[in-house]
This record gives structure tokens, C-alpha cells and sequence, in this order.
């Protein structure tokens, strides 16, 4: 048994002060303020830090590992032969991208959407990590995206849901669609899936008891998206006042993934290697993007932190935040949509998001407040416990700075 105290406390919902919580084995037993400690109970004393639950990020490429080696690039494995790192046998691709798993859980995100992972590493990757052969966020993933982004060619259109049907039975918690153009620097959004073919998938995979996330970088795709059901839809710019009202109507979550390309630009030149028009096109889309989901945020829209993290991008997981908080948002308005609103996207409401009795034990301890500056939950996590176990702690080396 642990009993956590912090000085100060957000649990998802609320905040306590000098809040006391007591965590038996991977669960929350009890959170109170000034509440009494059992015998025997392991103290771990974060008071002069602020809690706040495990972030979620709602999308992610955790097996996209590049090693930064010279004279490569980390493009995946369909870029043309000269852009691209030295392929990898799969197991050796799951085995480094610890390192993005490391960096995950160090920004504070102790759960994971993976949205697309060649040959399906990301199944492996989410089982390696629940049997504890690997430390890393809690993984719900969607194995190979559709249409195979490596094997395009072999996509049928009367096969649709048939091949929805081959990832659930690989083992995907969920199936993702790309239904458009777009991505690293092409921000074309041209729809390339129909309407038919995502209502067969959408139809199949709730019948399975599954959900559907919907890539549509422009408005044509995000609209059929939208009338076939879709679970979650995910970049989505340039929509349409009445697409936007019947994303509400239906109550699909968005993931406007804004700072990835931010992120994008940041790596134009000595990273990605892309064409000089790259930068221009790309803060144009961030642009069209962030005006779309403020447009979307006013009108009611169901919004969750995405990272879209690639490669380098582990570790700035929970920028997004600074654009929601941009567009509109309170700063606990920003932190709901990483914690509490995920959870319930994810079904999992009752255990993740909260830092309440019966939850999960995903705790972060924060230097400062992020309820007052939300850059403090970007750039000031200095603790995280996961599921009852410490997995980062700075707060040593921050005690000894304050010597």
C-alpha cells in the first residue's frame, strides 16, 4: 500500500488541497485532504507538487522509431528508397521504439491511441507492455490502418469490410480508415475511400463490438466519415458549418491534431528533408486547422488531444493543449480533453482520466499549477506513476537544484 501526499490536487474533476491518496496495488483506494494515513503504508511526499490524472494521448505512431543516424531520414518504409532509414525486421522496430515509449510516459501520458503501425507492431507493442516485458503507456491500438498504406495496390472496394474484419481478428482494439490524402507534408486531403466502403467497415466493427477512427485530412472525406458513423475523426480541416453540426448532432469525437504539423515545420529542413514549398503549404494547413476546430469548439464539438507523435515527436505529446486553450478553452477545459474525455472515448471512463476510488493509479506530479499556466502540464511533469508503479522521477533531481 502507497499513500501519496500532494499539495494540491485536480482530480479530473475538482480540485483538493493537501489531498492525502491511498493506492493499493495498481487501483486508487481512496483520495482525501488532510486524510489519515494507514500503518504501514509506503509515504511518497509530493506536496510541493500539483497531481493531476495520467495524460492520454488519442493519437498516436508509437512504433515510428528513427535513430537520428546520419544521412537518413525517418520516413516510413513506402518513401522512396533514397528518403528513407535502413529497414528493420520487425521485432528489432518494436524492441527500440521503447525509447518512444520511455518519452511518452516522461511528458506525463500514461495511456495511448495508436492510430497505424506497419505490419500491425503496435498489437505486439500494447501485449509486450501489459505483460510487463516492457515499460510504457497503456496501449489501445488499431494494428494496420485501412486501406495498408504498404499495400494500397491490393485494396477492394467490394472487400472493405472483409478486410476491417482481418485487423480486429489480428487483434486491433480498434480499426482506423484513411479516407484522404495527407500526411508529413502533403496536405492535399483529396478523398481517396467512399461512403459505401466506410459505412461496411463502421457497420462491421460495431457490430464486433469495436470503433472506428476516420482519417480525413480535408471536408469531403470528414463529411461521408460523418454519415457512416464513425467513432472518432481525426485532422479534418476546412469542414463546413453543417458537417460540423452533425459531427455534434452525433455526438463523434474530433481530434484536429493542430500542433503535428507545427511539429512538421519545426523538422522541414534538417530532419525530413522536405521540398522548400513544404513549410509555406504546411503553415497554411495549420492555419485552415486551427480555424476549423475553433469553429467546431464554439459550435459543441467533442474535442481530445492528439499528437499525431512520429520519430522525434515522443515527449511534446500534450503541445496540442496550447491550441485548445488558444482556441477558446479554459485551462481544466484543455486538461479534460487529455484525461477525463478520452477515457470516455475509450469506454474506460470508469478507470482512466479520473484519479478517483476504483480508477486506475495514473497519477502525474506537476512543478506548479497547470490550472493556472497549461504550459506547466507540457514542460513541468516531474513524476508519473502508472498503474501503482513509478515509471519517471525527476523530483530528486529537482530537490537537489533547490539545494
Amino acid at each position: 500500500m502507497k499513500a501519496i501526499k500532494f499539495g494540491k490536487l485536480w482530480d479530473g474533476h475538482r480540485v483538493i488541497t493537501k489531498a492525502v491518496l491511498i493506492i493499493q496495488n495498481d487501483k486508487v483506494q481512496s483520495v482525501t485532504a488532510r486524510g489519515r494515513i494507514p500503518v504501514g503504508a509506503e509515504v511518497i511526499d509530493l506536496s510541493r507538487y500539483t497531481g493531476i490524472p495520467g495524460m492520454i494521448d488519442s493519437h498516436t505512431h508509437m512504433t515510428y522509431y528513427w535513430n537520428g543516424a546520419l544521412g537518413t531520414s525517418p520516413l516510413y518504409p513506402g518513401m522512396e528508397a533514397s528518403r528513407r532509414q535502413p529497414p528493420r525486421h520487425v521485432a528489432a522496430t518494436v524492441f527500440l521504439a521503447q525509447e518512444n515509449a520511455k518519452k511518452t510516459l516522461e511528458a506525463g501520458v500514461t495511456t495511448v491511441r495508436d492510430l497505424n503501425a506497419f505490419y500491425g507492431m503496435d498489437i505486439d507493442m500494447r501485449d509486450l507492455i501489459n505483460m510487463g516485458a516492457m515499460i510504457g503507456p497503456r496501449m489501445f491500438v488499431s494494428g494496420t490502418g485501412l486501406p495498408d498504406p504498404l499495400h494500397q495496390a491490393d485494396w477492394q472496394k467490394e472487400d472493405a469490410a472483409k478486410h476491417a474484419k482481418a485487423v480486429i481478428d489480428s487483434g486491433a482494439d480498434w480499426v482506423k480508415i484513411f479516407v484522404s490524402t495527407g500526411g508529413f507534408d502533403d496536405v492535399t486531403g483529396d478523398q481517396t475511400v467512399s461512403y459505401e466502403e466506410m459505412k461496411a467497415i463502421v457497420d462491421m466493427a460495431h457490430a464486433a463490438g469495436h470503433k472506428v477512427a476516420i482519417h480525413s485530412y480535408g471536408p469531403a472525406g470528414a463529411r461521408d466519415a460523418i454519415r457512416a458513423g464513425c467513432d472518432t475523426l481525426e485532422h479534418a480541416t476546412d469542414m463546413d458549418d453543417d458537417t460540423i453540426a452533425e459531427m455534434v448532432q452525433k455526438k463523434i469525437w474530433y481530434v484536429p491534431t493542430i500542433d503535428h504539423n507545427q511539429y512538421y515545420i519545426e523538422n522541414a529542413d534538417d530532419v525530413y528533408k522536405f521540398p522548400p514549398c513544404a513549410k509555406e503549404n504546411l503553415s497554411n494547413y495549420i492555419r485552415r486547422n486551427f480555424e476549423t476546430a475553433k469553429k467546431a469548439y464554439k459550435a459543441g464539438a467533442r474535442m481530445l488531444v492528439g499528437s499525431d507523435a512520429v520519430y522525434n515527436g515522443f515527449g511534446l505529446n500534450m503541445r496540442e493543449l496550447t491550441w485548445f486553450v488558444k482556441l477558446g478553452m479554459t485551462n481544466e477545459q484543455a486538461l479534460q480533453s487529455a484525461t477525463v474525455l478520452p477515457a470516455e472515448m475509450l469506454g474506460m471512463e470508469n478507470s482512466l482520466g479520473s484519479i478517483a476510488p476504483g480508477c486506475f493509479a495514473d497519477i502525474v506530479a506537476v512543478e506548479g499549477d497547470p490550472l493556472a499556466d497549461i504550459q506547466l502540464a507540457i514542460k513541468n511533469v516531474r513524476w508519473v506513476m502508472k498503474g501503482g508503479a513509478i515509471v519517471v522521477d525527476k523530483t530528486r533531481a529537482a530537490g537537489k537544484r533547490d539545494r
